[in-house]
């Protein structure tokens, strides 16, 4: 099994690397807030829609959605979720993740509307190493999306599995 080598990126000039977090930079309880924000189009709702192939009018059609509940379009749950989720790679799992291994416990309680802004915020609720894979561990994480006025248009649970971070060769952790 390897482990992460940043030896062999071309970048060895001694600078700082952005990576996300080991497992054992990972505290249980700990919350990261994702900023910025991301606005929804009505591009990334239609491309979305159109890319994954699903055709709900709610989504695209304007005259359809204007007679339903909310009166206008709602942007793609689904696109919500994969931002929502996104939007925490770069503090958390960049280049420390080794497969993500499940979502579960999603929901959407509230809308989210072309221009909203959503904001997300991840907390580590649990975390173990791995009984089969040494050198790593699993994390779960609990990902919250708001927009604007904070109200929550998004939840989901999330299970990775990550890194431990290599031993330096002091012996230390970076």
């Amino acid at each position: 099994m390897t482990e992460p080598d940043s030896a062999s990126s071309p970048d060895r000039g001694g600078g700082i690397v952005q990576r996300g977090l080991y497992y054992d930079e990972l505290e249980v309880g700990a919350r990261y807030l994702h900023r910025p924000g991301r606005t929804a189009t009505e591009a990334d709702n239609v491309l979305f829609s159109s890319l994954t192939m699903n055709t709900q009018a709610l989504h695209l059609d304007a005259a359809f959605a204007a007679g339903q509940p909310f009166g206008r379009r709602l942007m793609n749950s689904m696109w919500t979720l994969a931002t929502m989720v996104g939007a925490s790679v770069s503090q958390i799992t960049q280049g420390t993740l080794v497969a993500q291994l499940g979502l579960t416990d999603i929901s959407f309680p509230a809308p989210l509307f072309h221009g909203d802004t959503l904001y997300t915020e991840t907390q580590v609720t649990d975390k173990r190493l791995s009984a089969s894979r040494p050198g790593q561990g699993i994390v779960t994480l609990r990902h919250t999306g708001r927009n604007q006025d904070g109200d929550v248009v998004a939840l989901a649970t999330r299970t990775a599995l990550m890194w431990c971070a290599p031993a330096s060769a002091e012996g230390e952790t970076p």
